[in-house]
């Protein structure tokens, strides 16, 4: 099973002020439309030439739309990259617009 964090949790985390990494792992124009605030945009594709940004300190959240290319880009990452600080987004951006703030749009 590889490590994920709901909507809810997440929201709690950066309501505490946790220092976290917003990987989100969408299309350019999937993160333009909508996105979590302070979150880095790394397309899914361009994770094996952009691993290296991702600091291996700092807890990483990845997201995408419902959660599924976020999990393949944690278990890439884990065992291409031999990184330990991942979560997953359980749902995605959209959970996060269902479930905790619906100002962000839903596509």
């Amino acid at each position: 099973m590889l490590p994920e964090l709901t909507p809810e949790d997440l929201h709690r985390r950066l309501q505490r002020g946790e220092t976290l990494q917003l990987i989100d792992v969408r299309q350019p124009e999937e993160f333009e439309y909508c996105h979590i605030a302070g979150s880095q945009l790394i397309p899914l594709g361009d994770l094996p030439r952009r691993a290296e940004e991702i600091d291996p300190e700092v807890p990483a959240v990845l997201i995408c739309h419902h959660g599924v290319r976020s999990m393949q880009a944690l278990a890439y990452l884990q065992h291409r990259h031999e990184l330990t600080n991942l979560l997953n987004l359980r749902g995605g951006i959209h959970a996060w617009s269902t479930q905790v703030d619906a100002s962000v749009a839903i596509y």
